[in-house]
């Protein structure tokens, strides 16, 4: 089949490669012309694992171009993958998404299948049927297919998914979008169709639960810390019931990216708008908001409220999980903000997250080429993103070289008993009562 994508962001550029490598012939089609040309010569701009490989391999079925009308002449099947950045009252805005639309309703030469790939609000797919039918001569089907990638994770996630969800009107809408996807499910996932409105609802219900989850073990962990229990143990406690999925529960300083935060503000937008408070949300995005303060507050109490100014602090990771080098919203730039703001210095590193860092940060930090250089000088560490390669850090360094020997975990990476006895001063999250015990062998 031959197909468009409008947008190659994360959503936009991993689904046209990964259709073209199943065989489909891709026009991937974007308004700024310096990525496409980038594309063009085989370099992807954007960090994610395997993408450039299968680039490179599915090259010959792929085109890449600004000229949006001819794109929409050439195919049937029109994927728009465009951003929806959230407004100040928490909602989604769809004027990116309306202004595609609109164009490919004026480019238009006969009836199109327009597939609103990007995560939208709810009842999108009934306001976008109502625009075509104003502004485009030919008739116009919304389909509404619903993005569960993770960045880091994007590629295996859409050749292997646990499910598509797919929202359609018509059995022709039906028979296209399984001609598309069958190839993706051999492995027995299920594909799931469904009206617009549902999937449109499956996808913020998805990453509102996992929003939830997330701020459910981060509280815990609070309460962890200043009862003396072990989170960890708890965690296995509670998930040993066959109805607890594991997944998820894990405690840090709180969740970033593109999707949770936007998302989960967006669902409580729609559910004020439909009278229904969608409190538990709601309460999951405050609790996130609290939890990015904790390292920084845990610093606070450690150097006194006055004591950080003048003090410099190595901060490793940057981005706001492994595997990507996405920053938005990431927890590290708040901690960074905070430090800076007291009057700290903060040296960091992350191994693909520095440039992007730098760009959306609004505090001045000092970027490192190391882990190493990072902690050189410097008072103490806080690990904000769980990178490999900072789980086996040699802590006889750390000791000799934070001037404090103090390690704020920010993701429980490391060992407790190793880094307490190895003589540094080891602060995580809901684990606290482990390494005070094994301060206390000393």
């Amino acid at each position: 089949m031959k197909i468009s994508v409008i947008g190659t962001g994360y959503v936009g550029l991993v689904a046209g490669v990964c259709f073209a490598d199943a065989g489909h012939h891709v026009i991937c089609v974007d308004k700024d012309a310096a990525k496409i040309d980038r594309l063009k010569a085989g370099q992807i701009p954007i960090y994610e694992p395997g993408l450039e490989d299968l680039l490179e391999t599915a090259k010959s079925r792929l085109t890449f171009t600004t000229d949006l009308s001819d794109a929409v002449r050439s195919t049937s099947v029109i994927f728009v993958a465009v951003g929806t950045p959230e407004k100040e009252d928490g909602s989604a805005d769809l004027g990116p998404t309306r202004a595609v639309v609109e164009a490919i309703c004026k480019s238009a030469n006969e009836k199109k299948y327009i597939v609103l790939k990007s995560t939208v609000p709810v009842g999108t797919a009934k306001e976008m049927e109502r625009f075509c039918h104003e502004k485009s001569q030919f008739p116009m089907e919304i389909v509404s297919n619903p993005e569960f990638l993770k960045e880091g994770a994007a590629v295996d996630d859409f050749l292997r998914p646990d499910r598509v969800v797919i929202g359609r009107r018509s059995a022709e809408a039906e028979a296209l979008m399984r001609e598309l996807y069958e190839p993706f499910v051999k492995n027995g996932h299920p594909i799931f169709f469904m009206d617009n409105v549902s999937a449109e609802m499956t996808k913020y219900a998805a990453n509102a639960f996992l929003s939830v989850k997330i701020s459910f073990i981060n509280e815990l962990a609070l309460l962890a810390d200043k009862l003396g229990a072990d989170i960890n143990e708890v965690r296995r406690g509670f998930t040993s019931d066959s109805r607890i999925n594991p997944a998820f529960f894990y405690p840090g300083v709180g969740f970033g990216g593109s999707c949770f935060p936007k998302d989960v503000k967006a669902l409580v937008h729609t559910g004020r708008q439909n009278g229904v408070a969608m409190d538990i949300v709601h309460a999951a995005d405050e609790v996130n908001d609290r939890q990015k303060n904790v390292l920084f507050e845990k610093m606070q109490e450690f150097f006194g409220r006055d004591g950080l100014k003048g003090k410099t602090i190595a901060v490793w990771g940057l981005s706001f999980k492994p595997r990507t080098d996405d920053v938005r919203e990431a927890p590290a730039l708040s901690l960074i903000e905070n430090l800076v703001r007291v009057g700290a210095r903060v040296q960091a590193f992350d191994p693909v997250a520095m440039t992007t860092a730098k760009e959306a940060c609004r505090a001045p930090f000092s970027g490192c080429a190391s882990a190493e250089e990072a902690i050189h000088g410097a008072d103490a560490l806080a690990i904000v993103t769980e990178w490999n390669e900072f789980r086996t850090p040699d802590f006889t360094q750390l000791r000799e070289t934070l001037k404090s020997k103090a390690v704020f975990d920010g993701r429980n990476v490391l060992d407790p008993a190793k880094a307490t006895k190895a003589g540094l001063r080891y602060f995580c999250i809901g684990r606290q009562a482990v390494a005070k015990v094994e301060q206390g062998s000393l």
